[in-house]
């Protein structure tokens, strides 16, 4: 048995969409042969052939489903250990492969997903691989007959519950997802992909500001400051503060605003594009500074120097009346973000309490 703790956080996985083609590849080969299949191989985007088990192959006449268990490997993925289904039939046009959503796979309802509305969420690379896949598994025989696939996802109705499909207009069900196949540990691509197709979303539906939050708790203090904005305004941008930015300028976004407590706009103030623990740390020194800039009495900046976390910096500041230092972070915010943007955006920035009570605020 592998040991995972000495590979935890290394192990990779593979996408749903690689798993809805393994699964599709696998029901074609039994469909055409007539002999239910346990293993498949199939080829990634990224021209690498892997093999996934088959957990299930059903035979019944014109129609095979497969399936396989999605194994995301170290990347902490609700859809981990998700069952994924496709099933393949014959349809009577030679050479047509018809690409579907079934039970478990949502529906897209908005604009600015990259898909047509009432379409099912399958993404464009997932539908390339299957249709390669069934490709591969058929060969000549499709140039006789069509295949149609549904892909169905058994339990995913529930999963999608934990996700934010709802809010970017994908009901019903999970979407079928992956560029490359494979899913690697704590990976960045897979957050600033949704981050990016949550802005697409918010422009998609006429939103001319954005609300950029750093974690679902600020988001919701952030939905009551500001409960006139349409929910897809709302996006999470988590740590990836420059990269957030980025989209919101590419697409045409008039107005971001940040919203967040001291933690990580301390981090986002000193100029910071990806506030990770891991990759950047609060600097005493410079929120002392800005205590010095606002006033604060030399005993005060010697605390704050010497504090041990930027929640601790807030509970000397708030001891002490000197609101306005959460004022100068924000506009030290803003100002660092308007360096980036240039002048035809405008960028404010929301410090909150940990109750959600608005302590600063900076705008321009």
């Amino acid at each position: 048995m592998e040991d995972r703790s000495r590979t935890r956080g290394t192990r990779t996985g593979f996408t749903t969409g690689a798993c809805a083609a393994a699964a599709a590849k696998a029901a074609a080969v039994a469909l055409f042969t007539g002999v239910a299949q346990s293993e498949v191989e199939i080829t990634l985007p990224i021209k690498k052939l892997v093999k996934l088990k088959i957990e299930r192959c059903e035979m019944s006449g014109n129609e095979v489903l497969c399936s396989v268990i999605k194994d995301a490997g170290d990347d902490p993925d609700v859809t981990h250990g998700a069952e994924i289904c496709s099933s393949v039939s014959w349809v009577g046009t030679p050479g047509e492969i018809k690409i579907e959503g079934g039970k478990g796979v949502g529906v897209v309802t908005k604009p600015g997903i990259g898909l047509e509305i009432g379409e099912s969420a399958i993404n464009p690379v997932p539908r390339k691989m299957i249709r390669y896949s069934i490709e591969e598994a058929l060969g000549d025989e499709l140039k006789k007959r069509g295949v149609r696939v549904v892909v169905s996802v058994p339990k995913g109705e529930e999963i999608a519950k934990k996700t934010l499909n709802a809010r970017l207009g994908i009901i019903g069900g999970i979407s079928i997802l992956g560029t490359t196949g494979i899913v690697r540990p704590y990976s960045t691509a897979s957050f600033k992909a949704s981050i990016k197709q949550a802005i697409d979303v918010a422009k998609a539906n006429g939103c001319t500001q954005i609300v950029l939050t750093t974690g679902g708790k600020s988001e919701k203090f952030a939905m009551a400051i500001y409960p006139d904005l349409k929910e897809e305004a709302f996006v999470e941008m988590g740590d990836f503060v420059a990269f957030a930015e980025k989209c919101a300028k590419h697409v045409g976004i008039k107005k971001i605003t940040f919203c967040g407590m001291i933690g990580k706009f301390s981090k986002i103030a000193m100029g910071v594009k990806q506030t990770h623990a891991a990759g950047s740390q609060v600097d005493m020194g410079f929120l002392a500074g800005l205590a010095e800039e606002v006033g604060t009495d030399s005993e005060v900046v010697y605390q704050i120097k010497n504090a041990n976390s930027a929640r601790h910096v807030y509970e000397i500041v708030e001891s002490r009346g000197k609101r306005e230092f959460f004022n100068l972070l924000c506009g030290r915010i803003v100002r660092v973000s308007k360096e980036r943007l240039g002048e035809e955006m405008s960028v404010e920035a929301i410090l909150t309490d940990f109750d959600g009570n608005v302590i600063g605020r900076a705008e321009r």
